[in-house]
């Protein structure tokens, strides 16, 4: 499938609304060139489009004047903007080396066996997305999950479990 979508590809193609544009004008004030406005373009057709998908990026591509291929590669190297297919929360669990050494394997293993899922996959009924991560920046409190916005730190799997009901 092409990066950018057409009608052919996606019946989802993607613009922004006047509302959101204005923000982007206004973003764009905010850095010394366009393009350093990428990433808060893409957190914006999150918020605008609920996902950041193929005809998302081909959206803020055409805004940005940027190739497809280009805010693709950035969108894939950063593992916190909701992506197509993914649960109504998203669990990101740490897995560097300071999350390692502090059970992070763990709570991956856990999580696995609660939702039968591996990382990267969602439950059949779409709650819930596992997905290992590299760094959430948060190592003197690991083991850390982030679900969607919201880190829960110092984690043990009762204390995750207590988080995941309350989710149910």
């Amino acid at each position: 499938m092409s990066l950018v979508p057409t009608t052919q590809d996606s019946p989802k193609l993607r613009e922004f609304s006047a509302e959101a544009k204005k923000r982007i004008e206004w973003l764009y004030t905010r850095y010394p060139v366009k393009e350093a406005a990428l990433l808060p373009l893409l957190r914006l057709a999150e918020e605008e489009f609920g996902v950041v998908d193929l005809p998302a990026v081909a959206c803020v591509a055409k805004e940005m004047n940027l190739s497809p291929g280009y805010v693709y590669g950035v969108l894939t190297f950063y593992t916190h903007y909701r992506r197509e297919g993914d649960g109504t929360h998203v669990l990101q669990v740490c897995s560097t080396l300071p999350c390692a050494l502090r059970g992070c394997r763990e709570v991956v293993h856990h999580l696995e066996k609660r939702f039968g899922i591996q990382p990267g996959q969602s439950t059949p009924d779409g709650k819930f997305t596992l997905k290992k991560v590299e760094c959430l920046g948060s190592c003197d409190t690991a083991p850390v999950v982030q679900i969607n916005e919201d880190y829960h730190e110092s984690l043990t799997l009762e204390k995750l479990d207590r988080i995941l009901d309350s989710l149910v």
